[in-house]
């Protein structure tokens, strides 16, 4: 169902710059993982979707009790997310020393229902684990159907990175606005492809 709706609003991603603007909200929360030898091995992603989006994705799920929904219930919709997600390269990117590193597909998913909102949980493993002075991550939509604003408190952890590796986390900020509007004409000219990484979340992590 994620896929379908993300279909929908690339086709109604329309004409003109007045368009360009998210249809999913997510808040989102992530951990960067590394393995004991100091290697960073994966990302473990926490996407939580707006209400609107959540009542829309829960439609047609059979459920024991009315308004809950368990893990084993939810499993088929967070298989169909996943899935859905490989298209759009999962909306994670990342640099190992400024060459591009790949991941794989995700592991240990699942969906959560809690406070009206769906959280999908997942592991994006690397498919080589890297060992690099500078991490570089980016977490955005390139067609900005999604907007993605991490969490307030706790946005980004480090999990089993080595105790001299510095992290800096950039999220959008008011300089984007400015950009976006330099950037309309390009959007109604067509190209609108990589337009969301304007807005995008920006992860750092130096080691010595």
């Amino acid at each position: 169902m994620f896929g379908v709706l993300i279909f929908i609003g690339g086709i109604a991603f329309g004409a003109t710059a007045a368009e360009a603007h998210p249809h999913v909200w997510i808040t989102a929360r992530s951990e960067v993982v590394y393995a004991p030898d100091g290697a960073m091995t994966g990302v473990r992603h926490a996407w939580t979707f707006d209400d609107m989006f959540s009542t829309y994705a829960l439609q047609g799920i059979e459920t024991k009790a009315k308004g809950v929904y368990t893990r084993d219930e939810l499993a088929p919709l967070a298989q169909t997310n996943v899935e859905s997600l490989k298209e759009f390269a999962y909306f994670t990117f990342a640099k190992a020393d400024g060459k591009k590193a790949k991941f794989d597909e995700p592991v240990d998913y699942y969906l959560e229902y809690k406070d009206s909102a769906l959280t999908l949980h997942f592991v994006l493993p690397l498919k080589a684990p890297v060992t690099s002075k500078q991490l570089a991550l980016e977490v955005f939509d390139p067609s900005y159907f999604i907007d993605f604003k991490f969490d307030d408190k706790d946005p980004i952890k480090l999990v089993g990175a080595p105790a001299a590796c510095q992290m800096q986390f950039q999220r959008p900020n008011d300089a984007t606005a400015n950009t976006q509007r330099l950037n309309e004409q390009n959007f109604m000219n067509g190209d609108n492809s990589n337009y969301g990484a304007m807005f995008a979340n920006k992860i750092t992590v130096n080691c010595p």
